[in-house]
């Protein structure tokens, strides 16, 4: 916690401060603190504070407001001894302990250790209860008590051997760097082989592994692949009965089921989605009412009918969380014969829909909305580049009404913008491939028109669900939100100080707004920094996540927003259709506190399975970037200087969004690091190297095992 500063008032009596002294306390439950050290974190600096303080202090200890611990120590009445949480291993390699973020939220950030031989049966990624046996001040020594939840995690690696015993070469932020393997347990593996191993406890709380697949010779990129969907856990066939229970799901609708339905098969109902597409979730429809009003249509794959509560596909979609796009592919959340066959929107067939239909004025406002369980026949499945080439000559199928959509998706653009929504513009890499596999170019993917037309029909939709259940008539029904958290101070003040470094001014005071971020981007806008600040801002805000908690979303701008657009590769959405429909049609018969306790599992499932496939869908990228350099070395290129550290400095290639290393000993001179300036100085020439700097590199060398590319400037 930062020292709080203050100016003494008159008015700031022994009382109040008694009060801050307790509430504080009661804030932090499992830290007991020294007076002086107390004083200084609530900010009674000055002697004329401190005595006030003492006196505050000394009133409490007299009614029994604090209890005393140790050598002077205080603490709360309602002391915290254990804990839930997750095992997981610090950075250097220790077992430590992580509280959920319920259990434990107070000011002070402490650091949990396990004690040797305290972990018990218990493994890193286990949830477990903890109960604190030792340490002091900031750090506390816990021992686990129960294992709440037990998780098999495979740790991936490569096999080195080190005279006569074997090791696995960890490169997981979240992991140690090596871990033992003994040569009974390495399961086949050679000395330079990818492996995908379990861990193993000792008595005396150590770990070993044990080797339960050999993935291949390390370095090799499809090894690499395979060893990112074995690290995440990620798993591309399906068991046996979820593959028995979609195979016998009819493919064609019973009659009795249309006769049910809003029939919109003949309206213009159609697809924009990428080339490559598999599956297709969502359409949307636009029709003129008259000169003031449009019919705007969302219809989303109503995967709900097909996979309900209970069933063997219920419970691996709830598993899976969301299907994860790699370079090399999809893993799906739905077997194939429900997410590219009976729910994919596929062009001239019938299918089932969950349909969002809004009236709307040409100025952006909804004026009245339905949701409708729907049968549609899709009438053209379009591609971005074809809808994009319709708005910029006006030419093509159904012309009129795209440019219709385009006109109102530019008015709901703006609407977003007036209120605050913060539009990050993050160029993708887009590979193109051999007849083998390998990346022979990458090209940028960038932001069309046709793309923002979709994802404001799509916001929209998202925002009415969610408005519909948090506001309009049924507000204490629990519902499933996806929200974003305002921004933490610490890290916005970060990002005005790196922005600074490139010549632009944030005017963080302590606080921030949209509007202020907006700013910001509009500024670096067409700049060469523009992709790097764009990527350091998204990554100083919060994580949207899903919550059974409404707190709003604060990069969107909106009060009210969830995930109901793609339930063929995201769980929420399917869960938010089955409530939208409990809701609109009364059948809701579950008890809302048992709802929304089930709600509050989905929500951190759904949560984690998200961030597992980011960063998986990151790992894959990074693969087939390191794999395309290893064809360019000696090759050269111009970037930005992206990040500086004393051993060298980031550059980010303009061309292949590609990130590489220049080493300070690959450099002409001894540059030293000057800390706070994020600069590099030359000791013999005096020349600075800084966040921003446009420099000229060549590659000098690529390993395929760690992902890592080495610059040399030119």
């Amino acid at each position: 916690m930062k020292r709080t500063s203050r100016k003494t008032k008159p008015g700031n009596r022994v009382g109040d401060i008694r009060d801050e002294i307790r509430n504080f306390l009661k804030r932090n439950p499992a830290v007991t603190f020294k007076k002086r050290q107390l004083a200084k974190l609530l900010g009674y600096s000055s002697e004329h504070e401190y005595a006030r303080f003492k006196q505050a202090l000394r009133q409490l200890e007299q009614d029994g407001g604090v209890q005393q611990s140790g050598r002077r120590k205080f603490g709360g009445l309602q002391r915290t001894d254990t804990f839930t949480g997750t095992l997981a291993f610090d950075r250097d390699g220790n077992l430590a302990f992580n509280p959920e973020k319920s259990e434990f939220e107070g000011d002070v950030k402490l650091r949990f250790y396990v004690a040797q031989g305290g972990a018990g049966e218990a493994s890193p990624g286990d949830k477990v209860r903890v109960k604190v046996v030792g340490g002091s001040g900031k750090s506390l020594v816990v021992k686990v008590d129960e294992i709440l939840a037990h998780e098999e995690k495979a740790v991936v690696g490569t096999v080195e051997r080190v005279g006569g015993s074997y090791k696995i070469l960890l490169r997981s932020k979240d992991l140690p760097t090596s871990i033992d393997v003994s040569r009974k347990r390495l399961g086949g593996a050679k000395e330079g082989e990818k492996v995908a191993a379990r861990l193993l406890v000792d008595p005396y709380g150590g770990f070993s592994a044990e080797v339960v697949s050999v993935l291949g010779k390390a370095g090799d990129p499809n090894v690499e692949i395979a060893s990112i969907a074995a690290q995440f856990g990620l798993r591309k066939d399906f068991p046996r009965e979820v593959a028995d229970e979609a195979h016998v799901i009819l493919d064609r609708i019973p009659k009795e089921e249309i006769a049910h339905r809003l029939d919109m098969r003949k309206e213009n109902v159609f697809t924009i989605d990428p080339e490559d597409a598999r599956d297709f979730d969502d359409a949307v429809s636009l029709k003129k009412i008259s000169d003031e009003l449009f019919e705007l249509g969302v219809h989303i794959a109503d995967v709900s009918h097909y996979v309900t509560p209970g069933s063997q596909l219920d419970s691996e979609a709830y598993k899976r969380g969301t299907s994860v796009y790699l370079t090399s592919g999809v893993i799906p959340m739905l077997p194939h014969k429900l997410s590219n066959e009976i729910c994919s929107l596929n062009p001239d067939a019938d299918r089932l829909a969950y349909s969002v239909i809004m009236q709307i004025r040409p100025t952006g406002g909804v004026v009245d909305y339905k949701f409708a369980k729907s049968v549609i026949r899709s009438k053209r499945r379009f591609t971005y580049e074809q809808v994009q080439k319709i708005i910029e000559t006006g030419k093509g199928d159904f012309a009129e009404t795209v440019l219709e959509m385009h006109k109102l998706a530019g008015t709901l653009t703006k609407i977003r913008n007036r209120a605050g929504s913060i539009d990050f513009d993050l160029p993708e890499a887009k590979f193109v491939f051999d007849e083998l596999g390998r990346p022979v170019e990458i090209i940028k993917k960038m932001r069309l028109d046709s793309h923002r037309l979709v994802e404001e029909f799509m916001l929209l939709a998202n925002k009415t669900v969610a408005m519909h259940i948090g506001r309009h008539g049924v507000k204490s029904k629990p519902f499933l939100y996806r929200v974003h958290d305002v921004p933490d101070p610490d890290r916005i003040q970060e990002l005005a100080v790196f922005v600074s470094h490139f010549g632009y001014d944030l005017n963080y005071d302590g606080t921030v707004s949209q509007k202020q971020l907006q700013r910001l981007l509009e500024s670096v806008e067409g700049k060469p920094e523009e992709y790097l600040i764009n990527d350091i801002m998204l990554r100083s805000m919060a994580k949207a996540v899903y919550s059974e908690k409404n707190i709003g979303h604060y990069g969107l701008a909106f009060k009210y927003y969830t995930h109901f657009t793609s339930p063929i590769r995201r769980y929420p959405d399917l869960v938010v259709h089955r409530l939208l429909n409990a809701y609109e049609t009364g059948t809701d018969t579950a008890n809302p506190r048992d709802l929304r306790k089930s709600l509050a599992g989905i929500a951190a499932a759904s949560s984690e399975a998200e961030r597992r496939a980011v960063e998986a869908e990151r790992e894959s990228v990074k693969v087939k970037q390191t794999q395309y350099m290893l064809e360019h070395v000696g090759d050269e290129y111009d970037g930005t200087v992206a990040g500086i550290t004393s051993f060298g400095m980031f550059v980010e290639v303009d061309d292949v969004l590609v990130e590489g290393l220049v080493h300070v000993r690959e450099m002409d001179d001894y540059y030293e690091f000057i800390q706070g300036k994020f600069q590099l100085k030359g000791r013999r020439s005096g020349r600075v190297f800084q966040l921003g700097d446009r420099v000229r590199v060549k590659v000098l060398r690529v390993n395929m095992e760690r992902h890592e590319i080495d610059f040399v400037l030119v």
